[in-house]
């Protein structure tokens, strides 16, 4: 997607925004006051630069933007202004950010996958010494060993698009959040694995039109599944696939934050840029029901 076509849309989104605003909240009695300059960088700019930057193939976004953006988008952004300046801009659009996320969540069709990813934003060796999450992050364990930060919940549908994702500190039980995540439109089957065991949690999101289907560990009886719930919870790795495109492409997980702002921005600004992809891991339900793994649901 070019930067004019990227920007059209978020502004598009940004007018509409900005209607919604004026018919449903209050105007404001009193003119905030202002020190310095008027603003210059438009709030579309921004959002803009902070979705780009997730798109290329820049690891630290102050490469991207002294080195990218201000030699090579002089034209499109003729305001641009310091790299100082402009983080500080970063968390005045960070509830936008949330918003043009949520506006572009996929459609749930019945059949969804659920997960969580660590997001860690310091060395084990510098937990002692690591103060900008203090209150924010915790430790915690997986797989892959000791961290200290944050959790990423993800809801996906079988296109591999977003629909609903939380973040929580990094001890979280990965069934918590799943409590709210459930609430945002989900019907159908649920997939997820072993960390998602609970049989008061199966029992809520039944009553709420959600079937849960997970693997059951070797001491535990098996679950009464069709051959289509067999068949989807082995294509439960599509999920792992989008974990891994949003660390490796739109690099959500990195260790240069100095607040918790910009952690948030980050990670919302990440999950937008994933969103906009053109191909995503998907699921290729028409072949599993031509082969007859899968009937058809609906």
């Amino acid at each position: 997607m070019s930067i004019l076509t990227l920007f059209c849309k978020i502004d598009d989104f940004f007018l509409l925004y900005t209607q919604w605003q004026a018919t449903h909240c209050l105007p404001e009695t009193t003119t905030p006051e202002t020190r310095g300059r008027p603003r210059q960088l438009h709030p579309s700019e921004v959002m803009t630069i902070l979705i780009a930057f997730h798109q290329s193939n820049y690891r630290t976004f102050k490469h991207f933007y002294n080195r990218h953006v201000c030699v090579y988008w002089r034209a499109e952004f003729p305001h641009l202004v310091s790299y100082s300046r402009f983080v500080g801009l970063k968390k005045e659009v960070l509830m936008l950010l949330t918003l043009y996320l949520h506006a572009h969540f996929g459609e749930c069709s019945g059949i969804s996958f659920v997960d969580s990813t660590r997001l860690r934003v310091c060395d084990n060796k510098r937990i002692s010494s690591h103060r900008v999450f203090a209150e924010h992050a915790g430790r915690s364990k997986t797989s892959m060993g000791w961290f200290y930060g944050f959790k990423l919940h993800l809801i996906i549908n079988g296109k591999g698009e977003l629909l609903g994702f939380q973040v929580s500190p990094g001890n979280t039980d990965d069934r918590q959040p799943l409590w709210e995540l459930s609430s945002e439109d989900l019907f159908g089957n649920l997939y997820a694995d072993k960390g998602y065991i609970s049989k008061d949690l199966r029992e809520l999101l039944n009553a709420q039109g959600i079937n849960l289907i997970y693997k059951v560990r070797k001491n535990m009886n098996p679950l009464e599944l069709s051959v289509s719930d067999e068949v989807l919870l082995k294509k439960r790795l599509i999920i792992e696939s989008v974990i891994k495109e949003l660390k490796t492409q739109t690099q959500v997980e990195h260790s240069r934050h100095r607040s918790f702002a910009n952690f948030q921005v980050n990670v919302v600004a990440a999950l937008i840029a994933y969103q906009l992809l053109e191909t995503k891991p998907s699921v290729n339900l028409s072949e599993l029901q031509a082969n007859n793994d899968l009937p058809v649901l609906f």
